[in-house]
C-alpha cells in the first residue's frame, strides 16, 4: 500500500481581516463564495475555480498570512486584460508580468500579503 493523491481538497490562505480580504477575493478576483461558515469572530470562506477550492479563514490563530508561504497559481482566460484589471483596482504586484517559453505570469498579494500568481498557459502547454 502507498499513498495515492487523487486530488487537491483545497488550497488555503489565513487572513486577518475577513471584511477586507472578501471584498478583494470577490470583487478584485470576481471570485463566488459557493461556502461560509462561521461568523465575523472566525470564518472559513470556500471559492469553487472549476473542479478546485480556494478557501480564505481567520479561524486559525496560528496560522499566519505571510508572502513565503504557499501559493495558487490562478489561470485567467485573458492574461492583458486581467493585469490592466489588477491594476485598475491598485493590487500590489510583487512580480511584474514576465513571459516564460511556456506561459505568461504576475505574482501579486492580497490585503494580508500572501501571494498569488496570476497565471496562463500558452497554446499546446497544460
Amino acid at each position: 500500500m502507498s499513498l495515492k493523491v487523487t486530488e487537491f481538497a483545497f488550497v488555503g490562505y489565513p487572513v486577518t481581516d475577513l471584511a477586507a480580504s472578501r471584498e478583494f477575493y470577490e470583487k478584485v478576483l470576481n471570485l463566488t463564495p459557493a461556502s461560509v461558515f462561521g461568523d465575523e469572530e472566525g470564518s472559513w470562506i470556500e471559492y469553487e475555480v472549476g473542479p478546485h477550492t480556494l478557501a480564505i479563514t481567520n479561524m486559525a490563530p496560528d496560522w499566519n498570512p505571510s508572502k513565503d508561504g504557499g501559493g495558487v497559481a490562478l489561470e485567467v482566460e485573458d492574461f492583458d486584460a486581467s493585469i490592466a484589471w489588477l491594476k485598475s483596482n491598485h493590487v500590489i504586484f510583487r512580480l511584474r508580468p514576465v513571459e516564460t517559453p511556456v506561459c505568461h505570469m504576475a505574482l501579486i498579494a492580497d490585503p494580508d500579503g500572501n501571494s498569488i500568481c496570476i497565471h496562463k498557459r500558452k497554446p499546446g502547454h497544460h
